[in-house]
């Protein structure tokens, strides 16, 4: 069934207004008409069973009928990326969500050197990979920022794994071994971090640095690698 996720309030009997773009999904590519059913979402409410209810000029109505599942949260997981290529980072926030990330932070290191990106576009890549997989939110996609000044930031209770091509522990025994219900996952830029960047990174007392293998890694796929490693050690998999 079409799974659509929607900003405003899901309740039995209330009326849910689509965006345009939306709208027009629902009538001209899947064919939708009045009276026919898809499954809702906002992040808030769970997920619910609703209809078409009416078809206008410029949009369709949805009333919510019922709730299918109470509002679940994943795992406490956030990726951070720095920026790469457009089409990579596109690549790396369609796998996160679809991995179970709640967030994914964009940051500019030293050796930062990638195209313009769209964060609306960013955006409706995690929606739309939230819809087909299953989840009950989006993840948020943040603005880049500094990775010294995310770092000067930084909540100390959130674990970091800091994803080390010089070298680091093997991850999962290492992962298993921090415990910890808040993450991050940190990945480099193409040329990797900077030798002050690795430091930094290595003295911090929430840092556990690992390796992801013997070969050097693209951005997207070590993104996808380390998320993997993360969730097999401590992350939603189990459950």
């Amino acid at each position: 069934m079409i799974r659509l996720h929607v900003q405003g309030d899901l309740a039995a009997g209330l009326a849910v207004a689509p965006t345009l773009d939306q709208s027009r999904y629902l009538t001209q590519v899947m064919r939708l008409k009045a009276g026919d059913d898809l499954l809702v979402f906002n992040g808030r409410h769970g997920e619910w069973r609703a209809c078409v209810a009416e078809v206008l000029k410029k949009g369709v109505v949805l009333r919510a009928e019922e709730q299918v599942r109470e509002q679940t949260r994943g795992p406490d997981l956030e990726l951070i990326v720095a920026v790469v290529k457009k089409a990579r980072i596109e690549t790396i926030v369609e796998k996160a969500t679809e991995l179970g990330a709640s967030r994914v932070r964009l940051a500019l290191t030293h050796r930062t050197n990638a195209d313009r990106l769209r964060l609306d576009r960013l955006d409706a890549i995690a929606e739309e990979a939230a819809e087909q997989t299953g989840r009950l939110d989006v993840p948020l996609v943040d603005d880049p920022v500094k990775l010294d000044a995310l770092l000067d930031g930084w909540d100390a209770s959130r674990r970091l794994m800091f994803c080390d091509e010089t070298g680091g522990a093997p991850a999962v025994p290492a992962l298993t071994a921090a415990g910890g219900d808040k993450w991050a996952i940190l990945i480099g830029p193409e040329g990797g971090f900077s030798p002050e960047e690795g430091e930094r990174l290595r003295a911090l007392p929430f840092t556990t640095a690992v390796s992801l293998g013997p070969r050097i890694l693209r951005a997207d796929t070590a993104a996808i690698a380390a998320m993997t490693l993360w969730q097999a050690a401590a992350g939603d998999w189990e459950r």
